[in-house]
């Protein structure tokens, strides 16, 4: 019977200090122990994610602003949000209109509430956001994330998150009040690799109500020549928004080489537009619904 050193107890036995930490011959510590050494610690009471979420923040505002944005200032009707995946990554690629991130905190919250799995939504965002101070800090409390392939992949691959995009071409230029509902062109094409690469759906969103609720005062004629060019509204307009999550489309066509990216793209953003000429012809008023 082997000759075993006392442990704490002070009986003899072997000691349960875990995996072996020396190598073989050189009594260096394993690989394995070396990287255990270098895992954060496990921290059940933590409320802020890797990306700087904050769950206390979020709940906050959620429960503060945000409920009364949903229900009772624009009022929101969602549906199809079935076709948002309980599980897995997922990319929501939506229209956005106006100067607020409005749109894109009234997907989040309709995901919340009415979806089956209640999951979180990550919207990525451009540096001009995030790096506002202030703003930024908030902005990160509350799921945005930098707009990098890198974060993406690493939220859809690596972590199966809900990750909101509006691939949009940003011009300079102010869209006129006619072309309300419009699509421009999706000059941001890395959203359709990364999906490919990651292996998720893409679910595309159409939204109406962000042009009425959040309109920039340049294109309201003789008041646009008054004020300054990218002044928008400061508080957003009692418009009623409408949700349509649409069918998620499988980026596998692209994976196996039968399309390439801007022809996908092209199709995504030619269901968002379709939908979106249906909802407009179909809403007998911008308060109202």
């Amino acid at each position: 019977m082997p000759d075993y050193p006392p442990n704490d107890s002070g009986t003899a036995g072997p000691t349960a200090s875990g995996p072996t930490t020396a190598g073989p011959t050189t009594g260096e510590p394993s690989t394995e122990v070396v990287r255990r050494e270098q895992l954060p610690g496990l921290e059940p009471e933590r409320h802020i994610t890797d990306w700087g979420r904050s769950e206390r923040v979020e709940h906050l505002v959620d429960a503060t602003l945000g409920h009364f944005l949903y229900h009772y200032w624009h009022r929101v009707e969602a549906e199809g949000v079935e076709n948002v995946p309980r599980r897995g990554g997922a990319l929501l690629v939506a229209n956005r209109a106006g100067q607020l991130r409005l749109d894109a905190a009234l997907v989040g919250k309709t995901i919340r509430e009415e979806h089956a799995a209640a999951r979180p939504v990550h919207l990525a965002a451009p540096p001009a956001l995030t790096d506002v101070p202030g703003l930024g800090m908030l902005a990160t409390k509350l799921g945005v994330v930098p707009e990098h392939p890198a974060n993406l992949l690493r939220l859809l691959d690596d972590e199966g998150q809900v990750v909101l995009v509006f691939p949009e071409t940003r011009q300079e230029r102010v869209k006129p009040l006619s072309s309300r509902y419009r699509l421009r062109s999706f000059d941001r094409l890395e959203f359709v690799r990364l999906a490919a690469q990651a292996g998720v759906p893409i679910v595309p969103v159409a939204i109406l109500g962000s042009e009425e609720a959040t309109p920039l005062l340049s294109g309201l004629g003789l008041l646009g020549r008054v004020v300054p060019l990218r002044l928008g509204i400061p508080v957003p307009l009692p418009a009623r928004f409408r949700l349509r999550f649409l069918q998620p489309v499988r980026p596998d066509r692209l994976r196996n080489g039968r399309v390439g990216s801007s022809e996908l793209a092209e199709d995504i953003r030619g269901l968002i537009q379709e939908n979106l000429y249906e909802m407009v012809a179909n809403r007998n008023s911008v308060w109202l619904g």
